[in-house]
């Protein structure tokens, strides 16, 4: 089933933190990337999403989602799982507490008023399931 967000260039499939293009391009171009480098994409993506004015974009929100999955994933004992089509090819490092708290933020405005991935839901069960599933990644980011 094909999800329309209010972007009408994103194709969005689901609502799991990796069920669109954007999403997907976004962990597609983390491919490749050395460790350190892994770490510094995420915290691009978050930090621009966490210091977005009023209005959050929906492919910066999408990406942040995202990026959030990927750092709530490497908590011990998180219950968040990612499909290994999904993740980069290379494991993450431990990923720093300051960066956990970014991804927090990040989720935070996505899910506030202006953020236009929240608000782009055209079905009501599609939006309450995808608020489920970033409220659950934000619970395993402590």
């Amino acid at each position: 089933m094909i999800s329309n967000c209010q972007e009408k260039t994103m194709g969005t499939w689901g609502t799991g933190p990796f069920d669109s293009d954007i999403a997907g391009d976004f962990t597609d171009r983390l491919r490749g990337l050395p460790p350190q480098r892994l770490v510094s994409a995420l915290e691009e993506v978050l930090r621009r999403v966490a210091d977005s004015g009023t209005r959050v974009d929906g492919g910066d929100g999408a990406e942040a989602v995202a990026a959030a999955a990927l750092v709530a994933a490497q908590i011990p004992g998180s219950d968040v799982v990612i499909d290994p089509d999904d993740r980069p090819d290379e494991p993450l490092p431990s990923v720093p507490e300051a960066l956990r708290g970014l991804a927090s933020e990040a989720l935070h405005r996505v899910l506030e008023e202006g953020s236009e991935l929240a608000s782009g839901w055209v079905d009501t069960n599609e939006a309450d399931q995808w608020s489920r599933g970033v409220r659950s990644i934000l619970r395993a980011l402590g």
